[in-house]
């Protein structure tokens, strides 16, 4: 990559020094790479790897593109954490295939690259994945839908919110795994929007945003006005979702459902506006793979997967006030309880 590149990406880095670290643990360094550092989801993120470091003695150096879908600007983070020693790198990548060269020449330089939430295209590009079930997440959303509608499922009419054009591995995972759990037929599991199923209104991206959610819904409300059912691919795009449909007198006959669990969707299940969500643990995998990098420092040791899975399940939990048979899951004063811990 050109310099004239890297330091235009870098200028639109949001760079921080979590704290400074006492002098024996300094050789031991890692970078935390996110999509934006504005997403609550993230913030968190950054959070339980700054604790878990401060525990540690690992200096943290945390990076993140200006918006989601700035591939570029994590592309010269790496360069920027190779360049400065580091002993690993938590990704969460915006362009899942796109970041791989460079994630390679990571690899290459003896650093351990650990993915966070977002798998990287192959899985394997990466040294190890640290995530939830993304597409067991889809699956219970979809499920609680296909159960709360019941009969009327059938002729139900579905809009996708989705996050950037790049079709991520997250955004995808979660697309089919509601589409499975609502009974519709994925066509090609690796892909979004090659469906056929008559009750897909369409796809539009969000950006992973609330403004993006609103100016999605309000796209896909002009092609189909008779929308029902809305799957987002986090909760802030549903917040606005849910804002376009308002605007038009829709919010109470539309069913919003999405994924993240924090704290602000959380009550926005409570409140109404979000139907189910499927909570993650943002905070916990940061903290483990701060972990994984330290003990890679010290030992040389890798991370290893879940029993029976190609990357390291941290979990996920079904949140609704309005549970259905068959359906395990929780409600949203334990969903508040355990909000991105």
């Amino acid at each position: 990559m050109k310099k004239s590149i890297i330091s235009s990406a870098l200028a639109g880095l949001a760079l921080g020094v979590a704290f400074a670290m006492p002098a024996h643990a300094a050789d031991v360094s890692a970078c935390l790479i996110t999509k934006t550092d504005t997403n609550p989801f993230f913030v968190k993120m950054k959070e339980g790897a700054s604790a878990k470091a401060k525990e540690l003695g690992v200096t943290l150096k945390s990076y993140a593109g200006r918006i989601d879908g700035d591939s570029e600007s994590q592309v010269a983070a790496i360069e920027t954490c190779i360049a400065d020693g580091a002993k690993g790198i938590m990704l969460t990548a915006s362009d899942t295939k796109g970041i791989v060269p460079v994630v390679k020449k990571a690899r290459d330089a003896g650093v351990l690259v650990i993915a966070l939430d977002t798998p990287l295209e192959p899985i394997d590009a990466a040294d190890s994945t640290f995530a939830t079930d993304n597409l067991l997440a889809g699956k219970l959303i979809g499920q609680w839908a296909k159960e709360t509608l019941g009969d009327s499922a059938k002729d139900a009419k579905v809009a996708f919110l989705d996050l950037t054009p790049s079709q991520p591995s997250v955004d995808v995972l979660r697309d089919q795994g509601f589409m499975m759990g609502f009974g519709i037929d994925t066509k090609d599991p690796n892909r979004i929007g090659d469906e056929n199923d008559p009750r897909i209104v369409g796809h539009d991206v969000t950006n992973g945003n609330e403004e993006g959610g609103r100016a999605a819904m309000e796209n896909l409300l002009q092609k189909d006005p008779t929308i029902n059912v809305v799957h987002t691919i986090n909760e802030p795009a549903a917040a606005g979702a849910y804002e376009a449909l308002k605007a038009v007198g829709r919010e109470k006959d539309v069913l919003i459902v999405s994924v993240d669990g924090g704290c602000p969707g959380v009550k926005n299940v409570a409140g109404g506006i979000i139907g189910a969500t499927s909570q993650q643990y943002p905070l916990q995998m940061a903290a483990l793979g701060v972990e994984a990098i330290k003990k890679f420092a010290d030992t040389g040791e890798k991370p290893k997967p879940t029993e029976g899975k190609n990357f390291f399940d941290t979990g996920v939990t079904l949140v609704t006030d309005k549970p259905v048979s068959g359906l395990t899951s929780i409600d949203t004063k334990e969903g508040l309880a355990k909000c991105w811990g």
